[in-house]
């Protein structure tokens, strides 16, 4: 993000506490015009809460928070009236059409795109008059995302909206974000899917335990990794610390080591030196690698390194 934009969002201090337990600590985030940001976490990491209070859903208990350089305490209709909202899951009136439904959220605006419009743009044309009821989870995603496009915003708050499409429909929702940002809108995304955060994302912020831990461009956060590339391999009987930790890490060309269930992944600066180290390692102990596989470094790769978790784990 340029140090000298304008901040369409602008969050900074935030604190939000549930008791004895402290969800969002001290959290500093901000977004431009045309500027996708992703909030990337584990589960119980903050990131819902964070949302929240963004949306003007729940009142921090620290900090500030300026959407379109306004406040939600004193311009909450303001606010509202140019931001879009997709939830992770939205009820809807099951018996109202698609169209219908659209006609309805259209009607809490002063302005925005007619039904029809939008129903092109989230690809529902053949589904335009059946009952919300009849459609599948997939297409219920893509209604929402409609109900949170219909008024036009400048800002759009995307909470994991691929979740249950097909490929698809997947690619459609990425076009109509890319095509939202080249138009100045300004996204706040959550997802679960890694290829879909380096592909929309200009900036990410990974949090954990209510606590920035990370933040940066896709290539950047990746490039923190200092890895060339990464190596993983499954030991015959489906104990990775066969392979010991500190032996690992003492071979030439490794950098960084952790285990994922029958894996061991090592992070690596120097590929052929790393691999060569790891067959001899390997054929002194006498332990066979059933498998080993190799790949370039991931927004995954360094998401498990910072917080010892997959993003989808539970």
């Amino acid at each position: 993000m340029n140090a000298g934009a304008e901040l369409v969002l602008e969050a900074r201090g935030l604190v939000k506490r549930f008791g004895e337990v402290t969800a969002v600590d001290g959290l500093d985030l901000g977004a431009a015009a045309g500027v996708c940001l992703g909030l990337l976490g584990p589960n119980g990491a903050g990131k819902t809460t964070t949302i929240e209070m963004l949306e003007g859903l729940k009142d921090p208990d620290g900090g500030s928070i300026r959407v379109l350089g306004l406040g939600w305490k004193d311009s909450a209709q303001e606010i509202r009236a140019a931001i879009g909202v997709q939830l992770q899951a939205t009820d809807f009136q099951e018996k109202l059409t698609v169209a219908e439904t659209l006609r309805m959220f259209r009607a809490f605006y002063a302005e925005g795109r007619e039904p029809g419009e939008v129903i092109a743009l989230v690809g529902l044309e053949e589904k335009a008059n059946a009952r919300v009821g009849t459609l599948s989870g997939g297409q219920k995603q893509r209604l929402a995302l409609g109900c949170a496009l219909v008024n036009r915003p400048r800002l759009l708050f995307l909470d994991e909206p691929s979740t249950g499409l097909d490929p698809q429909a997947r690619r459609r929702v990425w076009e109509i974000v890319e095509s939202f940002k080249a138009n100045g809108g300004t996204v706040l995304l959550t997802t679960h899917y890694m290829d879909e955060a380096e592909r929309l994302c200009d900036d990410l912020v990974i949090v954990d335990h209510g606590k920035v831990i990370a933040r940066g461009s896709p290539r950047a956060i990746i490039a923190s990794l200092g890895a060339e590339s990464v190596v993983a391999c499954t030991p015959a009987g489906g104990d990775p610390r066969v392979l010991d930790a500190a032996e690992l890490g003492a071979l030439p060309g490794v950098s960084g080591v952790r285990y994922e269930k029958e894996r061991a992944v090592l992070s690596v600066t120097e590929t052929q030196a790393a691999l060569s180290g790891l067959f001899a390692l390997a054929a002194r102990r006498g332990i066979v690698l059933d498998d080993l596989g190799l790949h370039r470094p991931t927004l995954e790769d360094v998401f498990v390194s910072l917080t010892g978790k997959h993003l989808r784990d539970d």
